[in-house]
């Protein structure tokens, strides 16, 4: 469970130092990758946390 913690929080720092290349280069590259690492990092751990919850309560 930790690992998986660790994994989407080093995701979202990925996509914070896509948009923080974004906003020192400009190029649109980096903005699309920050967005597609968001979204799937997103569904990863809504997913990971939704399995959790029926677990719980299952």
């Amino acid at each position: 469970m930790a690992l998986f913690r660790i994994v989407i929080l080093l995701l979202l720092l990925a996509a914070g130092a896509c948009f923080a290349v974004y906003a020192v280069t400009g190029r649109a590259r980096y903005k699309r990758l920050g967005i597609v690492i968001l979204k799937w990092t997103l569904i990863g751990a809504f997913g990971f946390f939704a399995v959790l919850a029926v677990q719980r309560f299952g």
